[in-house]
């Protein structure tokens, strides 16, 4: 019979909480934390639709810059969305507060819709956000973006 030794040294080991301390770790903040280092697509907004998390994935597939230099930009504000119109112009302020990332936290439910942002050529997103919730009030969302190929 043959001897194994793990060695647990440098191992990520979670640090246990009490219910009580897991408590003041709210969804949003899991999320962030999640969404950070996720390998797809995706972004945390505040109810106030301030980016606080966006993944390197998302944020190279919106043009966004690094990550952190992302965080703490207003989400209508850092995209450069357009209308879906040929002459691909600004989306004006009243149907950018309907894309589903912002649309989640003001409807308090799921959205679901599609973004289209300038670039050479433009890019068109599919995006699903679900609102992140702090007790019993709406604190955020989470957004996953896809692509959409034509």
């Amino acid at each position: 019979m043959a001897h194994v030794e793990l060695s647990l040294s440098g191992a990520f080991v979670p640090q246990a909480r009490t219910p009580a301390e897991a408590e003041f770790v709210t969804s949003v903040e899991r999320w962030s934390a999640t969404v950070s280092v996720a390998d797809e697509p995706c972004l945390v907004i505040d109810s106030g639709g301030l980016i606080l998390a966006v993944s390197p994935s998302a944020s190279e597939l919106l043009g966004l810059g690094k990550p952190v230099e992302a965080m703490g930009q207003r989400l209508g504000s850092a995209l450069r969305l357009i209308d879906f119109t040929a002459s691909a112009g600004p989306l004006e302020e009243p149907e950018a507060e309907k894309i589903p990332p912002l649309l989640a936290v003001r409807s308090e439910s799921l959205a679901r819709g599609l973004l289209r942002v300038a670039g050479e050529p433009p890019l068109t997103v599919d995006a699903v956000s679900t609102p992140l919730r702090t007790g019993d009030r709406v604190a955020g969302s989470l957004t996953f973006l896809s692509p959409v190929r034509y």
